[in-house]
This record gives C-alpha cells, sequence and structure tokens, in this order.
C-alpha cells in the first residue's frame, strides 16, 4: 500500500542517510540481514493520535489510530487495517505499570477477554532499589507462566535510544532517533528508526514500541 509522497520521499531519506550511519557502527555488523522501519509518532486520520510505520520503500506496513490520549487498550494494525497485535493494561491493582500482548483483536478491553491468552506481559522497571536504572521494562511469556524474563528493553526511550535484549543479552531490536536535518526537515523525537534484528518479529517489535510510549511518553 502507497502512502502519501511526503513520508515516501521522508522513508528514502531516513533510510539513505541510515545506511551512512550503520557503515561506522561496528555493533550492526549484521544489519545487511536486519529489517529497518521508519516510524512516525503521528496517525493518517486527523482525528486520531497514533503511528504510522512504513519500510525503506515508502510502503505502509502498520498503522496505530487511536482516540484518547491515553488509552488502556492499543491495536497495532497493518496496511489494510486488519489487527496484528493488541496490547491492554493490567487492571489488577499493582504498583507496577504492566501491559498484556495478544494475537489479533480482544474481544472486551474492559475485561482484556480474548479469543487467545496473552503471549506477552510488558512489566515497568519501577527502579525502587535503584540496582540498574538503565533497565526501562521486562518482557515475559504470560502463556507459558515463565517467572524469568525472555526479554528485557533497556536505554530511553524519551531520547529513542533503547535496545531490546533477550535472556542471553543478544540485541534483537533497537529504537534510535534521527539527529541530523534532512532535506530541511527536523525529525526529532517524532520520526525514529526501528531496527528488527534476523529471528525476531517485527509487528512484535512495534508492539513493544507501543508499550514503552504508554508507559514512558
Amino acid at each position: 500500500m502507497k502512502i502519501v509522497p511526503f513520508l515516501k520521499s521522508l522513508s528514502r531519506s531516513v533510510h539513505i542517510q541510515e545506511q551512512h550511519d550503520q557503515h561506522d557502527e561496528q555493533e550492526l555488523n549484521t544489519v545487511g540481514a536486519c529489517t529497518t522501519l521508519t516510524v512516525w509518532r503521528k496517525s493518517l486520520l486527523i482525528s486520531c493520535k497514533g503511528f504510522t510505520v512504513i519500510d525503506s520503500n515508502g510502503d505502509l506496513v502498520y498503522r496505530v489510530d487511536n482516540y484518547v490520549g491515553h488509552p488502556e487498550e492499543v491495536i497495532l494494525m497493518d496496511a489494510s487495517g486488519k489487527s496484528v497485535l493488541t496490547m491492554h493494561r493490567r487492571k489488577k491493582l499493582s504498583l507496577v505499570d504492566s501491559w498484556f500482548v495478544h494475537e489479533g483483536e480482544v474481544d472486551d478491553c474492559r475485561t482484556g477477554t480474548s479469543k487467545s491468552s496473552p503471549t506477552f506481559c510488558v512489566r515497568k522497571n519501577m527502579n525502587v532499589l535503584n540496582a540498574n536504572p538503565n533497565i526501562l521494562a521486562y518482557v515475559y511469556r504470560e502463556a507459558w507462566g515463565h517467572k524469568r524474563y525472555a526479554y528485557l528493553i533497556e536505554g530511553s526511550y524519551t531520547h529513542r535510544s533503547c535496545k531490546v535484549l533477550d535472556e542471553y543479552r543478544n540485541v534483537v531490536a533497537e529504537i534510535k532517533r534521527k539527529e541530523a536535518n534532512i532535506g530541511g526537515v527536523s525529525y526529532g523525537v517524532e520520526v525514529f528508526h526501528l531496527i528488527v534484528h534476523p529471528g525476531f518479529d517485527d509487528g512484535f517489535a512495534m508492539a513493544l514500541v507501543l508499550v514503552l510510549d504508554q508507559l514512558f511518553f
């Protein structure tokens, strides 16, 4: 699905700049096999807040359209508008802000009922003991009741500088801010990169971005 020329131009400009940046980054020595998405923190619908996600060809990949600023439920849709993943806030009283991730669409966001059980749970790191303030959140495999995290997210979402690491501390996805001005457009924090490493699902990576946006923005 092709989208407006501005976004297509934006995606290509960011992709070209990224190639120059990655040339100097030895830690991304497998970047050629990575999937790089451009994330725009803006809905395509004027009346909504959300996200627009495009690839390096300017094609729409994912979209999010929210009618309220801080929703209890966020739906990640593909280019055709089909629900891919649904994130909803945990309702139980807790000091830790947590979000469940479901496949498809949740039937009732008030109760969190769904045809499928949540596949993951993202829990904010409260830093009570300040053990590692660099950790933003832990991701657990909720469906199997694992006590140990499957992934952790560290860095700063506010500055669009985050890494998603697996339990062996291998980087599986990254959020990177674009500092440069390209074509007279200053991107700031509203447009950034989501770099997904081989073997990690880009839809789930985007779901983590959406949860981080609710937790830290």
